[in-house]
């Protein structure tokens, strides 16, 4: 039992649906504590709203509230499970810490006698009341910017005066740096002072005098009720204080620290830590640094939870600090916590890295047209990467390889901008390319110091890039049959992809691997230890690295693989990578509800994936974990390592499906449905003669290539035409267009973004009711798991849509037409586990909208709903360990489930709102109703024609 012997059952508060600033970090820590609450014996109560997480599965706590996050539901809750002893509110980010304050100041927790364990409301307070924690600052001796808080406009404008500019405007009691902004004019200062002091919940704002340039870092600390602190993680911004460090590239272990400055940091920060309040748990502390050599040092901000931040120490050390702060909060000190990587230690260490991690975050600009793209003091990112090397050099490549955006790492692919005027002004206003602009520029000649000017990064950075360059220059004087081996090797530990090289020695990258076979040059993998190898380390945790052989007395020539082969059957499972809209944690749910069904079916489960943010990544979901790149090099020197049965492609999104014709080629077994079933959903074409032939209806359509034979397509359909590209996630690219210039504007547009692909125009059926089906299938038979009918009209995008499960307005000659459709194109498509198929109903006509073979967004939503693990279910369908007869399947739903889309316009003020094909929700929420005379569902259901648009 812990230390705290009354705590026999605990509330924990999620963080709700995914929103930029708040998204999978945050279902991460709170899984962690889940877990670690349930290892005590203690009984767990979740209140959370977001269907697509793990965090909300059934398995995860003892009782699992998917209620909207209001003091209302937390009293429903307390009232249904009065013997609930504390409320651990630190692992939900800012939403949990907010609803905390709010029942707490109702008087709620004192009413039901609940308990607040993890961190106190004083530490809370103080640390958001900007004012209380200026003061407490000034009297522990801690040096801040000179600031001022303002709870009204003249205030404001006093201390402006006073100050002078430019000045950094934050508002408190927010997160992702809602509301906050640099002035650096006058004549800018009032209105986004009004703005800062609208989005505090408070109407309060901090004005600081701005430490533009200055370097930024983070500390990640834990403490337990003996006042034990450990800092666990060191992180360095590469990017200089006036970007949002949920924006900023991040390095751990900090690189260009001097050791005097980094243990007065360390002083200063446990200072901090002890100051604001007496509570176990954990701890995030920024902090600005003068880039002189004095190294002055200036506290910026500390937040007593776990933070965006903690889940990347998590990752990038290997110390899980979401569990291991719940168990002090329950009572647990550090010292009798064992250390969970090499399972002999205590967790009263500090974890030594001796790799290099780098995150980059994931933007999603293109989604919302006319946005501001550059980046500041308000967080823009909806995901990130993280890359581990054994150099900064190899770590930056893979994060960049990780990121999907059709780049192969820094340089060396053809994509880099050209014109001098266009990279100065891409330093100057920092936005999502700049990590690749700075490789250009170098490229350019433009000399580091006019960089260093410019983008205040620091030198230390710079020169690892030129490093790079400079090294590209050195292979391209080379052919593939003129590389020397140690270049090729030197390359390889920089990180360059057989890609960047190819295109470097102007070759195919097939040449360069087998080159690099023949030179006996390989991957190995390395354990993720937090301990430097000091101790033996028990998790399978690995990423991969280039060394040099070592040659033993006896002349044995060897490096180091320390990633061991077992003889158990194995099962690859890819991951979906970095968050963005379109592709979300419903893919993360997926693959590890994946990864969990193939080990009950005995296969020994191995996970790649790139993501520091999600559950797949933590350390003991899989039995193996590769932390690297889902790239294909990567990939496949994995599978050469490790030589499982099969590779698992359909639970990932459109990451793991865009690698299965690799796979396919390369003669490896793709799990499940074959790829040739998963092109020919894709390629529109051969699916509609599939249709044709089945006797379904579709709407007409034909595909283009080129704008004139777009423009020849337009005379055979009906204008409105829904235009999208093939092989692409989210409704990327889509459009409705409604006569020829529109459609030669859109398609000249699409084909310059995406070079060759094929587009398909489809006739637009103005005013049809949209519906969805997903369905489990093993070849033989078919059992639909769900089908939904969206409030909103055909056109937009499903993901965007409010989702009724079950349908509330088709009658049954539609549904039955939904269910023979379904049931006929699983089987024609050879599907071996899940489709999702989307319908557009017209006059009581169903028509097929498109059918995907794979996990889709909708299934984590209707296993929650219905109360059944589905992915459960057909991972094991695909493995060919069972048949869907072979199920007992018993959905349970009273009443219905809306799944409600979540927007984050507020982070773009000037975009239009309006909804379309593509989608634009971060997130979603799950709505129970008992009737459809629910005002909820009724106000839904009134504005479902708001929001349309082309």
């Amino acid at each position: 039992m812990p230390k705290n012997k009354n705590l026999k059952s605990i509330l924990l508060i999620g963080s709700g649906p995914i929103v930029i600033g708040q998204a999978c970090e945050f279902d991460y820590a709170g899984s962690q504590s889940l877990r670690s609450l349930r290892e005590d014996g203690i009984e767990t109560i979740l209140i959370n709203s977001n269907p697509a997480t793990i965090m909300t599965d059934p398995s995860m706590a003892d009782h699992v509230y998917l209620l909207p996050l209001t003091t209302k539901s937390i009293v429903q809750i307390l009232k249904k499970h009065p013997h609930i002893d504390a409320v651990l509110p630190t692992m939900g980010g800012q939403t949990a810490l907010n609803l905390c304050i709010e029942a707490d100041e109702k008087g709620i927790w004192k009413d039901f006698g609940v308990e607040l364990i993890g961190v106190d409301i004083a530490a809370i307070n103080i640390t958001e009341d900007r004012d209380q924690f200026k003061n407490l600052m000034r009297d522990i001796g801690i040096p801040m910017a000179p600031q001022a808080s303002a709870n009204s406009f003249l205030k404001g404008k006093e201390i402006a005066q006073e100050f002078g500019f430019p000045l950094v405007i934050r508002s408190s009691f927010t997160l992702g740096g809602a509301g906050a902004s640099f002035v650096y004019k006058e004549e800018d200062f009032d209105k986004l002072l009004s703005h800062g002091l609208e989005v505090s919940p408070v109407h309060e704002v901090m004005i600081d005098k701005a430490l533009i340039g200055w370097k930024e870092y983070e500390l990640e600390l834990l403490r337990d009720a003996n006042d034990n602190v450990v800092i666990i993680c060191a992180i360095e911004n590469m990017d200089p204080m006036g970007i949002h460090t949920g924006d900023s590239i991040t390095v751990a272990p900090a690189m260009t620290l001097s050791d005097v400055t980094y243990q007065k940091m360390r002083d200063m920060a446990i200072h901090m830590m002890r100051s604001i309040g007496d509570f176990a748990g954990g701890c995030n502390v920024q902090f600005a640094v003068n880039p002189d050599n004095e190294e002055e040092i200036i506290a910026i901000e500390i937040n007593p939870r776990v933070s965006r931040s903690s889940a990347l120490a998590s990752k990038a050390t290997g110390y899980p600090i979401a569990k291991v702060a719940t168990k002090l909060a329950m009572g647990y000190h550090l010292d009798e916590l064992s250390n969970q990587i090499t399972g002999s230690t205590s967790a009263l260490f500090e974890p030594t890295l001796d790799y290099v991690i780098v995150k980059i975050p994931r933007w999603n600009f293109d989604k919302f047209e006319g946005s501001d793209r550059t980046l500041g003091l308000q967080m823009k990112a909806v995901g990130e990467v993280m890359g581990i090397g054994r150099s900064f050099q190899e770590a930056l490549h893979k994060a960049t390889q990780s990121l999907e955006i059709k780049r192969n790492g820094l340089g060396a692919d053809g994509k880099g901008y050209k014109n001098y005027e266009q990279i100065i002004e891409k330093l100057t206003h920092a936005s999502w390319d700049r990590v690749f602009v700075i490789y250009d520029a170098i490229q350019m000649g433009i000399p580091l110091s006019r960089i260093y000017e410019i983008t205040k990064i620091d030198m230390w950075f710079l020169k690892q890039y030129e490093e790079l360059y400079m090294m590209e220059k050195e292979i391209s004087k080379y052919t593939i049959d003129t590389l020397p081996r140690d270049l090729m090797l030197e390359a390889k530990q920089r990180g360059f992809a057989d890609r960047q090289i190819a295109h470097m020695l102007e070759c195919l990258e097939s040449q360069v691997y087998n080159k690099r076979d023949e030179m006996s040059i390989k991957r190995v993998y390395k354990l993720v230890d937090t301990c430097a190898a000091e101790f033996v380390a028990q998790t399978p945790y690995f990423y991969s690295t280039f060394e040099y052989e070592v040659e033993t007395s006896d002349g044995e020539k060897f490096s180091s693989n320390e990633s061991i082969v077992s003889d158990r059957k194995k099962i690859i499972v890819l991951g979906s990578g970095p968050n963005r809209i379109g592709q979300g944690i419903e893919f993360d749910y997926c693959c590890v509800h994946g990864v969990l069904a193939a080990a009950e079916c005995d296969y020994e489960t191995i996970m790649i994936n790139c993501n520091p943010e999600t559950v797949s990544t933590d350390f003991d979901t899989a039995d193996k974990l590769y932390f690297e790149p889902v790239f294909w090099e990567h990939i496949y020197d994995i599978i050469r390592h490790e030589k499982p049965e099969g590779v698992i492609v359909q639970l990932g999104g459109q990451t793991a499906l865009k690698l299965a014709e690799k796979l396919d080629r390369y003669g490896i077994k793709i799990m499940g449905t074959s790829y040739q079933a998963l092109d020919l959903a894709e390629d529109r074409g051969s699916f509609s003669t599939l249709l044709k032939d089945l006797d379904i209806p579709y709407p007409e359509f034909d595909t283009a290539e080129t704008a004139d034979e777009a423009l020849a397509v337009a005379d055979k359909l009906d204008f409105p035409i829904l235009v999208r590209p093939s092989y692409v996630l989210g409704g990327q690219g889509m459009k409705i267009v409604i006569n020829k210039d529109e459609l030669e504007e859109h398609v000249v547009d699409l084909l310059r973004k995406i070079p060759n692909n094929k587009l398909l125009l489809d006739h637009y059926l103005d005013g049809a009711i949209e519906a969805e089906a997903d369905a489990i299938c093993d070849g033989e038979d078919v059992y639909i798991i769900g089908i939904m009918e969206h409030i909103e009209p055909c056109g937009i995008h499903s993901g965007d849509s409010n989702a009724t499960l079950p349908p509330f307005n088709l009658g049954d000659l539609v549904l039955e037409q939904i269910k023979d459709h379904t049931r006929k194109i699983a089987l024609a498509l050879d599907t071996v586990g899940l489709i999702n198929i989307q319908f557009a109903v017209k006059d009581d006509k169903v028509y097929i909208i498109e059918a995907n073979p794979r996990a889709s967004r909708t299934v984590p939503f209707i296993a929650k709903a219905y109360k059944e693990p589905y992915v459960n279910y057909a991972t094991k369908v695909m493995l060919g360990d069972k048949k869907v007869k072979d199920f007992n399947f018993n959905p349970e739903l009273n009443g219905y489930a809306i799944k409600q889309p979540v927007f984050s316009f507020n982070k773009f003020p000037n975009v239009d709102k309006k909804l379309g094909p593509e989608m634009k929700s971060t997130g979603e929420s799950i709505l129970f109703i008992d009737n459809l005379r629910d005002d909820a569902f009724y106000d839904l259901y009134s504005r479902r024609k708001m929001y349309l648009s082309k």
